[in-house]
């Protein structure tokens, strides 16, 4: 027996006003498309009490005519097919989603392997073995790992400078509490000598 396709809960109203006030898949489509609620299909509806409403089909058609300048959609699907469509949709991007998180996944190893060959490159560099790095700025063995990271960033084209020499013209200045009295002031933006 062939399976019965789901349709998700948010096409349930939409179905279910379609088969109450007898209206087509273009009517409910234009009443989609003009942002319309299926909840208050019956207050505009109520010809019985409010008699100078239009039927709900004129209606629709009026305001469709109005905000989009046509009386009907150009293509016109059904509440069947828009949820088939959507849910196709979900399922593609969740392979998609699974697909990207084991891409990630993939990179990580790579990038532990990768890491590990910038490794023996600092440890060349600090033992003096084909060093990329100026023999007499590495004193020690700290800072000539730490010059090998630098020219490495150096010599890629993408790689971003770190700052990690911030200046105090950087550096946010702390706000003075105003519930602590014994607290210093701080210097106003008047009495600041730059």
């Amino acid at each position: 027996m062939a399976k019965k396709n789901r349709i998700p809960h948010k096409f349930h109203p939409w179905i279910n006003a379609r088969k109450q006030f007898r209206l087509s898949d273009a009517h409910i489509q234009m009443a989609r498309e003009l942002g319309l609620s299926p909840k208050r299909f019956a207050k505009y509806a109520d010809r019985e009490n409010q008699p100078w409403k239009l039927p709900l089909t004129e209606f629709i058609e009026a305001l469709y005519l109005k905000q989009f300048g046509k009386e009907r959609p150009d293509e016109v699907n059904t509440m069947e097919e828009i949820a088939a469509a959507h849910v196709a949709k979900r399922a593609a991007r969740k392979v998609a989603n699974a697909n990207k998180a084991s891409d990630s996944e993939g990179n990580a190893a790579e990038g532990s392997t990768s890491s590990a060959v910038t490794e023996g490159t600092s440890e060349k560099a600090a033992t003096g073995e084909k060093a990329t790095v100026d023999d007499t700025t590495a004193t020690s063995d700290t800072s000539a790992t730490a010059n090998a990271t630098h020219a490495t960033q150096a010599a890629s084209p993408e790689a971003v400078p770190l700052a990690t020499d911030e200046t105090p013209a950087t550096q946010p200045t702390p706000k003075a509490d105003p519930l602590n009295k014994d607290a210093p002031p701080q210097p106003d933006s008047s009495t600041n000598p730059e």
